[in-house]
């Protein structure tokens, strides 16, 4: 195109684009054309934030359980409740090879499942003979001897060597997908580790990220005079969304009792023990608390902190004050993350107002 005829298309634009008539005229063609993609671009952001609910729900609903939502999409409810099943066999293998492991080694369920997750979420699944070689991935096996004694025939005490199988759990994780390949049959790409850890850090911290929005102060224990620490912070009082005693049910609106206080708080957050004692209880309540741990000061005092995402003390540990026992969460019967905190003498629920430190002294 020569230059003169570019000056001449510039020129006539310029013509159009000064006479206010005609600009508005070109404005609305301009839309006509567009309206349609934009509505387009906006259905398909909507569906994709629909999408990425369900597909967070359904993380949450595999790996912590819960009554699955008349919300939740039909077919998505069917995937669910078959990971479920496969999350089962899983626990029964994890428990077999966690059992052969010595020098507190164990394997971690929720990274097998993460990556079986990314693997077979809307896929066939696999049997539970083939869940189980899928578990064996993720430990060598070694044999080893020790000295036992046995009882002869004569009552006497007899030494001997016997020979045992150890689980020695595999860190690698390339090395494990180079074995699940070859183990189930399928390739592992890039694309399933990257989501696997997606789905593993929504699972431990409700997040795919894994960086919690920790709430201020909770990164040091903050310890009254009397050593009463609050499980989440010097803040504490600033996010108490309800209280001990009545209250209107979140779920049923009908009044009912609060046996704490609840403390919003990001999910993966970290809870802190109260005071020093011997945790009792660390284990998921699919009634109510979800994941929740509980901690026996003696003297009829103890504490419960329920709805984490994760736990961290085990039961028979002892802690100290401020010792991080698991991470906050949504789990169990739960609108959102936050921290449900109780206070016990004797069994009896009494108002953690009355323990926790204040900032006031």
């Amino acid at each position: 195109m020569s230059t003169a005829a570019v000056a001449a298309i510039a020129k006539a634009a310029a013509a159009v684009l000064t006479d206010e008539k005609t600009r508005k005229t070109l404005g609305w063609v301009i839309a006509a054309i567009l309206s349609p993609l934009i509505v387009l671009v906006v259905l398909l952001c909507a569906f994709l934030s629909s999408f990425s609910d369900h597909n967070v729900t359904a993380v949450e609903l595999c790996f912590h359980g819960g009554v699955i939502s008349a919300n939740v999409p039909e077919e998505y409810r069917i995937h669910i409740e078959e990971m479920r099943s496969s999350f089962d066999r899983i626990d029964d293998a994890v428990s077999e090879i966690n059992a052969m492991c010595e020098d507190g080694q164990s394997l971690e369920d929720t990274r097998l499942k993460a990556i079986f997750y990314s693997l077979y979420f809307a896929a066939d699944q696999p049997s539970a003979t083939d869940i189980a070689a899928y578990a064996d991935c993720f430990v060598d096996y070694e044999e080893r001897t020790r000295t036992v004694t046995s009882i002869d025939e004569k009552g006497g005490e007899v030494e001997m060597e016997e020979t045992y199988t150890v689980a020695i759990p595999v860190t690698d994780m390339n090395e494990v997908c180079t074995r699940i390949e070859a183990a189930m049959g399928i390739t592992v790409t890039p694309v399933n580790q990257s989501n696997a850890d997606s789905i593993y850090n929504i699972a431990l911290y409700g997040t795919s990220t894994g960086i919690a929005d920790w709430f201020s102060g909770t990164d040091v224990p903050f310890i009254s005079v009397d050593g009463f620490c609050s499980p989440v912070g010097a803040n504490w009082e600033s996010i108490v969304t309800s209280e001990f005693g009545y209250r209107r049910d979140p779920f049923t609106g009908a009044a009912s009792g609060h046996s704490g206080i609840d403390l919003a708080v990001p999910a993966g957050t970290p809870v802190r023990a109260a005071l020093p004692g011997t945790v009792t209880v660390s284990k998921y309540n699919a009634g109510g608390y979800g994941y929740y741990v509980m901690i026996d000061h003696g003297n009829g005092l103890s504490t419960l902190y329920g709805h984490n995402s994760r736990l961290l003390a085990q039961v028979g540990q002892t802690v100290e004050a401020g010792d991080i026992i698991s991470l906050s969460g949504s789990t169990g019967r739960s609108t959102g993350p936050h921290l449900h905190f109780e206070v016990r003498v004797n069994g009896e629920q009494t108002n953690p107002r009355a323990y926790l430190p204040t900032t006031g002294g």
